[in-house]
C-alpha cells in the first residue's frame, strides 16, 4: 500500500511517499480503509522533532485522527463489522504507524462508527480535538447552566468544539478571537459573546463581561501567556483547565484566588495504553450530539495527495487555518 512518512525530522519537504506493506489486524483491533484525516498541531511537531518522538521508528508514518471504512477484524472484536464507517484517533505516536497511508490497523476500542450527517473529512477532522475537548468541558468542568464560561481560541481546533460543548451545556460562552471575522465565525458556532485578544487585556474584558467578577470556568488551548491570562480571568474559588502546561508560570494569582487548575492530555490513553476505551465511548456520544445539530466541525480540506500533506501542514503553521484542516480522497 502506499503511504506518506518521514525519514528524518524537518520542515515539509522530510514527508515523501512509500511502499509498505498492507497491515493484517491483530486480536482486539480492525483494519480501516483510510477516507481522511486531519493535521494536528502534535503532527507537525513531530515531523519536526520538537516533541512526541518517543518510540518512534522510520519510515515513521505520521498523523492520528482517521474516518474510514473497516475492511478487516481481528479476533475478539465483536461491535464492529466489515463494511462499517468509523472514526478514532489511532497512532502516528510512539512507533504507532498513522493514518497517512492507504490503510491502518487501529485497537478497536479507540473508534466509534461515525455520525451519520457529516462526510469522511468532516469526522476526520474530530477525534483528537473533540476528545480534548469533551475531557475538558464535560469530564472536568461541572459546568452548571447559566455559568459564565471562557473559552480561549474558539475558531480554533480544539477551542470551536470546547465552545459547542459549552454551550450544549447551557453555560453563557465566551471566546477569544483574533478578528472581526471569527468573531462572527465564534458566534454562529453559539458564542453569546467575544474578545479580540490582541486588542482587549483580561481586566478589562473581566469588567466588562462579569461586572469584575471572574468566569466560573476558564478553558485554555493556548497555553504560554493565554494560561497566564486565564488565572486573571477566573473567578474566585474558580476553575482553569488547560491543554498546554509544559512552560514556566507564576501562580501567584492562583492561589490567592484559591482556583482549581486541571491539565487535559488526551493521547496519554494512546502512548500507555490506559482507559482506551473512554476514547471511544466520548465518539460515540459525541456522534449523537453531532447528528442533532449540537456540534458541527469547521474546516479546511486539502487532497490526500504528498503536496496536499505538505500544504496541509504549511496551512496549519501559518497560523490562518480557522478550525481544523483535514486531507481527505
Amino acid at each position: 500500500m502506499k503511504a506518506i512518512a518521514i525519514n528524518g525530522h524537518g520542515d515539509v519537504d522530510v514527508l515523501h511517499e512509500i511502499e509498505v506493506d498492507a497491515p493484517k489486524p491483530k486480536r482486539g483491533h480492525v483494519v480501516i480503509d483510510v477516507k481522511a484525516t486531519s493535521v494536528n498541531p502534535v503532527d507537525t511537531k513531530i515531523r519536526k522533532g520538537s516533541e512526541g518522538t518517543a518510540g518512534m521508528v522510520y519510515p515513521a508514518i505520521l498523523h492520528m485522527d482517521v474516518s474510514g471504512v473497516i475492511s478487516e477484524v481481528g479476533e475478539g472484536v465483536t461491535n464492529f463489522k466489515v463494511g462499517d464507517e468509523v472514526y478514532g484517533c489511532v497512532g502516528g505516536i510512539v512507533g504507532i504507524p498513522g493514518t497517512l497511508a492507504d490503510k491502518v490497523e487501529a485497537d478497536a476500542v479507540l473508534l466509534a462508527h461515525k455520525p451519520k450527517t457529516l462526510s469522511f473529512g468532516e469526522a476526520a477532522s474530530l477525534p483528537l480535538v473533540a476528545i480534548t475537548a469533551w475531557e475538558a468541558i464535560i469530564g472536568r468542568a461541572e459546568i452548571q447552566p447559566s455559568d459564565k464560561v471562557l473559552v480561549h481560541g474558539g475558531t480554533g481546533g480544539v477551542g470551536h468544539i470546547g465552545l459547542q460543548l459549552a454551550k450544549a451545556l447551557g453555560a453563557h460562552v465566551t471566546t477569544t478571537v483574533v478578528d472581526e471575522e471569527r468573531a462572527e465565525i465564534a458566534k454562529q458556532l453559539g458564542a453569546d459573546e467575544t474578545v479580540l485578544f490582541p486588542k482587549e487585556e483580561p481586566k478589562e474584558y473581566v469588567e466588562r463581561l462579569t461586572n469584575g467578577h471572574g468566569f466560573d470556568t476558564v478553558f485554555d488551548t493556548v497555553g504560554g501567556p493565554v494560561l497566564q491570562n486565564s488565572l486573571i480571568a477566573a473567578k474566585l474559588k474558580g476553575h482553569v483547565i488547560s491543554t498546554i502546561g509544559y512552560a514556566d508560570y507564576n501562580l501567584t494569582e492562583m492561589h490567592f484566588k484559591a482556583l482549581r487548575l486541571d491539565l487535559v492530555f488526551m493521547a496519554i490513553s494512546i502512548i500507555h495504553n490506559i482507559d482506551r476505551d473512554t476514547h471511544g465511548d466520548i465518539l460515540r456520544r459525541l456522534a449523537g450530539l453531532v447528528d442533532k445539530g449540537q456540534v458541527k466541525p469547521l474546516i479546511d480540506s486539502f487532497p490526500f495527495t504528498l503536496d496536499g500533506v505538505k500544504a496541509a501542514h504549511s496551512r496549519l503553521e501559518s497560523g490562518l487555518a480557522t478550525g481544523k484542516i483535514v486531507i481527505e480522497r
